[in-house]
């Protein structure tokens, strides 16, 4: 009977703290509500973060078009960051208005469960602030011009782990994993002509994220594939510099066995100048999400 009742006091606060919260913010005027569509937030996760911003009648007009900067930051270390334009200026913005703006984000694994101190849940900050018309976009977590911030909403999540993401092994066809520019403790892998990855049949429709890169280097036109057991996801030329690609994986696509095989191919690949390894590249994966 404790165990039961200390189940359901853990769902209700879960729920209570992916409801939407309001509270008076830092600029005059701006009345802030930001909700999740994630029922129970947990690292390693794709969610949808929704804010709403109601102009009351004593709001000042902003002369700039600031960006909107979300952040998620675990005792000082910032964890997520995500920056962008609002549809609707905020030099546009007018006194008894709402205006509504949503994001998918990623929050990145980063709780160690197997910290002494670790019990259950990790506490963290997410703050909404007006950023400068220019400065870091969305991507990777930086701290640059983060203290021209004009924070509007400050909120305590409490995120636990992500204990049903399925398990992922790295089969054949990959580098040895390295530290990925610009992203703060990520690594990336390059396949080779092909490499493979053994994923957990969850036995349930599933979001797969593959975030990556072109090298410079690559030969023009690089075609690559994603396939599940096979069967092919897409077939699309990416270019230059950074990429991702998104795709809703239906329970009938994975088959009854316990796991399934996510193959991703080039076409062509090319030998990086001034590495001495020899390897032939394909192109850099630092994410594969599956959950």
């Amino acid at each position: 009977m404790n165990k039961l009742r200390a189940l359901a006091v853990l769902l209700i606060l879960a729920a209570l703290l992916s409801l939407p919260c309001r509270k008076q913010v830092g600029v005059r005027g701006i009345e802030l509500a930001v909700g999740f569509s994630t029922r129970v937030l947990t690292d390693d996760l794709f969610t949808r973060i929704t804010c709403r911003v109601r102009t009351t009648p004593s709001f000042a007009p902003i002369a700039e078009d600031n960006r909107i900067v979300l952040r998620i930051i675990d005792r000082g270390k910032l964890i997520l960051r995500d920056a962008f334009e609002p549809s609707v200026p905020t030099s546009k913005w007018e006194p008894n208005r709402e205006y509504a703006f949503m994001r998918t984000v990623y929050i990145p694994p980063f709780i160690d469960e197997f910290d002494p101190s670790f019990r259950g849940a990790e506490s963290v900050e997410l703050n909404v602030a007006l950023g400068p018309p220019s400065g870091p976009t969305g991507g990777p977590p930086t701290g640059a011009a983060d203290g021209q911030l004009l924070v509007l909403h400050t909120r305590k999540l409490r995120l636990a782990t992500a204990s049903d993401a399925p398990v992922k092994v790295f089969l054949d066809g990959w580098s040895p994993p390295e530290p990925a520019p610009g992203e703060a403790g990520g690594s990336r892998r390059w396949t080779g002509r092909q490499a493979r990855v053994a994923i957990d049949n969850p036995g349930r429709a599933a979001l797969l994220v593959l975030r990556g890169t072109v090298d410079a280097a690559a030969p023009a036109g690089q075609k690559v594939t994603v396939a599940l057991d096979g069967r092919i996801l897409e077939e699309f030329v990416p270019g230059p510099g950074d990429f991702e690609r998104r795709y809703d994986v239906g329970k009938e696509m994975l088959g009854a066995g316990p796991d399934f095989i996510l193959s991703i191919s080039v076409d062509r690949t090319f030998v990086p100048a001034g590495t001495g390894e020899g390897r032939e590249r394909g192109v850099g994966i630092s994410l594969v999400y599956f959950r």
